[in-house]
């Protein structure tokens, strides 16, 4: 299978060209981090957080005996290794470990639950598992049946009573291996590692990439964007497993000799907070709703955020409110972007001095973006469109599901994102919905999201989503999801004020028929809206 995907990923794209990346035909991600050795970094930090400290220099002394240790076992060039952690040390030194011997780390989900747990286990033919000691009952006879499972590698505690029996504790396991380990002599085209869709439309996806996709979405994105330095500190909220948070603590920092906070547990506000002030970190990353919790936390008035020069935002619309909010905490303005696990990490992009609230942003040099309608003919500003996009950190293909490699992954490389989008004449792009969303209620279409983003510029509301329902009768409507700022109002009024809202905002037709008030909404692992839980309402 690698040679397959070695071979049907071309040499060169214009992307490449434009931002003049070039990596040899032999290459292994390991040396993102890696290089900071022979650049002379090894003393520096890599790493700090609750869960401890690291410099280069043992970092890469960890991943040597992760590589190691993993070749012990048994496995050949190519194989999986299921990786099933918090933010911690042991995650990056894991990842590593298996990519510079030359195997394949699979990133995934911690609240994963044991039989889902069981499809990656038996999809991916993994062999070994890591796992913090937290997780380790979801490795339970439920999610080992019919799978390769040969080896639980514990970490950050021991494998409680209820694990598979094949668990052993990475701290002694780890001491008797060495330190040094030459990297595997893997193709630039190879797999490296991979990660799952959401699952949200059916069965998740293993989206696969390549040995030089980190290298690529850093000089692509980070650089352009981020421009991190040194003396930067990345601390992601969104955990590494998301390939948003993967890039923002893995990818950027560690390519530019700077430092990563990694903050295990739940990321609540007043942790998030406290985190702030004791690692004074440079660059943060969040969602939207993570931001919206952030400025609305008791406490938030009394952080001290003058560490950061730059705050990042991507995944969903991020709405004026919010902005608005952040920048009078912090004195910060949100930069917004746009990515997809199957590119890797973010294509559109605002900058600091390139903005449009409301808007995902420019397109990233090194990526190509096209607007194009239903027949795949290219629009023109300020007509609605389907995104595609093109760059090397595509991934080339699904595991093992030809039908939807077909679906997303168009001829030339391109892959179609299903996502609606404008473009002014000035390059920004705005979110309009996705291809499969539009409904019809009283006789006339309407995109749900549109009125999600007026009612979420309502001063009252704290945060909402809005979806399409179908009634006992076969037609449709439109549900409000709301949580308010102030817990107490009146229902009946309030309903009828926001309804009223939306009617003045946009044609009276949009409002939405029902609406339901909650204390918080449901989230996904990665942060976003659980629109799926939404839906069982």
């Amino acid at each position: 299978m690698s040679a397959e995907i070695r071979d049907q990923v071309p040499a060169e794209s214009p992307g490449a060209r434009e931002i003049g990346f070039a990596v040899p035909q032999i290459y292994n991600a390991s040396r993102v981090l890696f290089d900071n050795l022979t650049k002379g970094r090894g003393d520096k930090v890599a790493l700090l957080g609750p869960a401890g400290t690291r410099t280069y220099a043992e970092l890469c002394a960890e991943v040597c005996r992760w590589g190691n240790g993993f070749t012990s076992l048994g496995l050949k060039r190519g194989d999986r290794v299921l990786l099933f952690l918090d933010d911690t040390p042991a995650y990056p030194a894991a990842f590593f470990g298996a990519v510079r011997a030359g195997f394949v780390p699979l990133l995934i989900n911690t609240l994963t639950p044991p039989d889902l747990l069981q499809f990656y286990l038996a999809d991916s033919g993994a062999a070994v598992a890591v796992a913090d000691a937290e997780f380790c009952v979801r490795f339970n006879a439920e999610a080992c049946k019919d799978t390769g499972l040969r080896t639980l590698i514990v970490v950050n505690g021991e494998a409680g009573e209820h694990a598979a029996p094949q668990a052993i504790a990475a701290a002694g396991w780890l001491a008797q291996f060495s330190a040094e380990l030459a990297e595997a002599d893997t193709h630039r085209n190879e797999m490296a590692f991979w990660m799952y869709s959401s699952g949200s439309t059916g069965r998740p996806k293993g989206i696969v990439h390549l040995q030089h996709d980190m290298a690529y979405s850093e000089a692509a994105f980070a650089k352009n964007v981020l421009k991190l330095g040194p003396d930067d500190i990345c601390f992601s909220v969104p955990k590494i497993f998301f390939a948003y948070g993967f890039g923002n603590s893995v990818t950027f920092p560690f390519s530019a000799g700077a430092a990563t906070l990694l903050m295990p547990g739940q990321p609540r506000p007043a942790t998030i907070f406290q985190a702030i002030e004791r690692f004074k970190p440079t660059v943060f990353f969040g969602l939207p709703t993570l931001y919206t919790s952030l400025t609305k936390a008791e406490g938030a008035d009394k952080t001290d955020f003058s560490s950061l020069r730059m705050a990042l935002s991507a995944a969903e619309v991020l709405s004026a409110e919010v902005f608005n909010g952040w920048k009078k905490l912090t004195g910060l303005e949100i930069v917004e972007g746009l990515g997809s696990t199957e590119v890797l990490h973010i294509y559109l992009s605002n900058s600091p001095d390139k903005k449009k609230l409301g808007a995902a942003g420019l397109r990233v040099p090194g990526y190509e973006v096209a607007l194009r309608d239903k027949e795949g003919r290219e629009v023109g500003d300020d007509e609605e469109g389907i995104l595609w996009v093109r760059g090397d950190s595509n991934t080339p293909l699904y595991w093992n599901r030809p039908d939807k490699s077909a679906e997303t992954i168009r001829e030339g490389g391109w892959i179609y994102t299903g996502d609606r989008f404008v473009r002014d004449s000035d390059g920004f792009h705005f979110f309009r919905g996705r291809a499969d969303d539009l409904v019809k209620i009283s006789g006339q279409w309407v995109y749900p999201l549109e009125v999600e983003l007026c009612l979420a510029d309502h001063p009252e509301i704290r945060e909402c989503a809005v979806f399409a329902a179908e009634l006992p009768d076969r037609r449709m409507t439109l549900k409000a999801v709301v949580v308010m700022n102030d817990r107490r109002f009146d229902q009946g009024m309030t309903t009828r004020k926001l309804q009223d809202y939306v009617k003045g905002k946009l044609l009276p037709y949009k409002y939405p028929r029902e609406v339901i008030f909650i204390d918080e909404l449901p989230k996904t692992g990665t942060g976003k809206i659980d629109r799926q839980a939404l839906l069982r309402m």
